[in-house]
């Protein structure tokens, strides 16, 4: 079975999401759809909306389970992220 990394970038932001804290509340879905789609894998399409709305996003996770840092470099989304 394959696996997926939970860490996305879109060259400005990354967002982690982290299984084992989310609480399924879906508030993430029901507040920014474009880019949190709980029925395709990867779930999570972060060219579906403006970094500045994926980050106010992020910040409403009741359980802490999305997280999410600016990129500072290029170089570090490249390392960072496979």
């Amino acid at each position: 079975m394959e696996t997926y990394k939970n860490v996305y970038s879109n060259g400005d932001v990354i967002v982690t999401y982290e299984p084992s804290r989310c609480i399924h509340a879906e508030a993430c879905a029901k507040g920014l759809s474009s880019v949190f789609k709980t029925s395709v894998i990867p779930w999570i399409d972060l060219d579906g909306a403006s970094t500045k709305k994926i980050i106010s996003q992020v910040k409403k996770c009741p359980s802490g389970a999305l997280a999410c840092s600016t990129v500072r470099t290029k170089e570090f989304v490249k390392d960072f992220v496979i």
